[in-house]
């Protein structure tokens, strides 16, 4: 048994239980969000610390306190007179049978409360070896040297968040996940990478110019770059797989309602895009480029407003600067659409490259034209794969990694594009989402209730700690945790791939983490594959 650190003096189910701290433990090695375990008569409960009070018998102690010197009065003050309490959140509890089930009871008064053990985080929690094969570590509880894991099967179910201020390490922990999941092999990956931070390697967190290994460089032969600007791969010290081109047919008006806050456009030119792609079908956008001084002859042909189609002219001529964007319509078979699903049915992951075309605009846009051929794509094969059961493949499960997820997901966007579609259909066509955000509270709360699994770092502002506990219970608790996480490799673990919530401290992302995801292949390893091919 771990080492006790006091007992149960009341509480309620509701509001959580108060612990008096035994007077030998140092307060100041208590800190809210720590995993700690109550032993009732039948149950174990599985407890978080949210909140820490000092406490005394007599208030008068207060006019008179002891000097610094008084070293016995002060001690028998804190055995007897002056002590500390804590609430503790139950999350979980445990019966002779060691399965978890939902807190329904609460231990009786002066139970005793230990510190939690490796034996109680590997129970609740999962053990990253366990020939299931479907945990991660992704960290240790506070104060603890032992793994917390993500269940991965779980994680695929239904789409996932990681939320942070500026500063916090977003990228670092979404790139560890990734990591956890191409190294399991839970799903196929397709990661819209802003800044190629995840591809070849990026800059490490903290000061300095180190770098770390990105999800290409670690599993070079499971993780292909498709790139915008491949010239800026190049410089990198990499070679793209697939060079992106589009053309003009390949956005629809759809693409563009998720820009209509990013280029200013009025919903009155969004109507008028509407009109445009009524008449001319895909050929819309480029019939709109070629107007110039045509613009308000072409207007009267659809029966739309002269400023209306002026606006949206002057707002999308910027496309034409794009140079993966081309007038010319690309065959089916020749389309880079394809050449995606076909790496996802062979399991490959993909992370699309934007190089220097990482303005908000351009990542909004290719974003939602790829994402929504891939849904489509999608939606396509689940139907043959339930309409021939045993004769069509079931396809792969995909997880699509977006950055600055209220761009695509505000209330606005979310009811119209495909992103929103994507997160409110829970996967029901293999397809879900990892959105990665620091306003949580721009993002429609429809979409918030829907996401499975949030991995929070440090959030200061109210409105996005109250967004992201959004369908989360025991949020009032929750909150005071949130507000004492640090400000780097700090999150709290919520939702549908952990047992219960919890604060952990995130594993490195070094050497010994590649080796554990991604083994060296070994020379000897090199000739027997050599050998079996000829």
């Amino acid at each position: 048994m771990t080492k006790r650190i006091g007992h149960v003096t009341g509480g309620s189910l509701a509001e959580g239980l108060v612990m008096r701290l035994d007077s030998h433990i140092p307060l100041e090695q208590i800190k809210t969000g720590k995993f700690v375990c109550i032993v009732g008569a039948t149950y174990k409960f599985f407890s978080l610390i949210t909140d820490l009070t000092l406490e005394l018998t007599n208030p008068d102690i207060l006019l008179y306190p002891p000097a610094a010197e008084e070293v016995l009065l002060q001690t028998i003050l804190k055995q007897r007179d002056m002590y500390a309490t804590a609430v503790l959140r139950p999350m979980l509890m445990l019966g002779g049978d060691n399965k978890p089930v939902p807190v329904k009871t609460i231990p009786s008064h002066f139970a005793d409360v230990f510190e939690a053990n490796k034996r109680d985080v590997a129970l609740i929690f999962g053990d990253e070896h366990d020939v299931s094969n479907r945990y991660f570590s992704i960290g240790n509880p506070l104060d603890m040297n032992t793994p917390v894991c993500l269940d991965l099967d779980r994680l695929t179910e239904r789409s996932n968040g990681i939320f942070g201020k500026t500063g916090t390490g977003k990228t670092f922990l979404t790139r560890l996940i990734l990591a956890g999941l191409i190294n399991k092999d839970k799903a196929v990956n397709l990661i819209f990478d802003m800044h190629s931070e995840y591809g070849l390697q990026a800059r490490k967190e903290g000061p300095g110019n180190a770098f770390v290994k990105g999800l290409k460089t670690l599993f070079a032969d499971r993780v292909a770059i498709f790139s915008l600007d491949p010239e800026s791969t190049r410089r990198r010290g990499g070679m793209p797989d697939v060079t992106i081109t589009l053309s003009y047919q390949s956005v629809n008006v759809e693409d563009i309602l998720s820009l209509q806050d990013e280029l200013n456009l009025h919903a009155t030119a969004v109507e008028a895009a509407y009109l445009i792609s009524a008449k001319y079908k895909k050929n819309w956008l480029a019939v709109l480029l070629t107007q110039g001084d045509t613009l308000k002859e072409f207007a009267q042909e659809l029966g739309a407003h002269p400023e209306s189609i002026a606006a949206l002219y002057r707002k999308l001529k910027r496309i034409e600067r794009l140079p993966f964007l081309t007038p010319t319509y690309q065959p089916a078979d020749q389309s880079v659409i394809d050449q995606m699903m076909e790496y996802i049915d062979r399991g490959i992951n993909i992370i699309i490259e934007f190089g220097n075309h990482s303005s908000t605009f351009v990542y909004l846009l290719v974003a939602n034209i790829i994402t929504r051929r891939i849904h489509q794509e999608y939606i396509r094969k689940t139907e043959l794969f339930l309409g021939a059961p045993g004769q069509a493949p079931e396809p792969k499960k995909l997880l699509i990694t977006i950055e600055e997820a209220h761009k695509f997901l505000n209330t606005q966007a979310a009811r119209q594009t495909i992103f929103g579609t994507i997160a409110r259909e829970m996967r029901k066509y293999y397809v879900s989402l990892l959105i990665v955000d620091q306003r949580p509270s721009c993002i429609d709360q429809e979409i918030l209730s829907q996401i499975g699994t949030k991995v929070v770092a440090q959030l200061n502002d109210e409105r996005d700690i109250q967004a992201v506990l959004t369908g989360s219970s025991n949020a009032s608790a929750l909150r005071s945790v949130l507000a004492t996480l640090d400000s780097k490799k700090q999150v709290l673990l919520l939702g549908h791939a952990v047992a219960m919530p919890v604060v952990v401290e995130t594993r490195e992302y070094n050497e010994e983490f590649y080796r554990a995801v991604a083994p060296m292949v070994t020379a000897k390893q090199i000739n027997e594959f050599v050998a079996e091919l000829f």
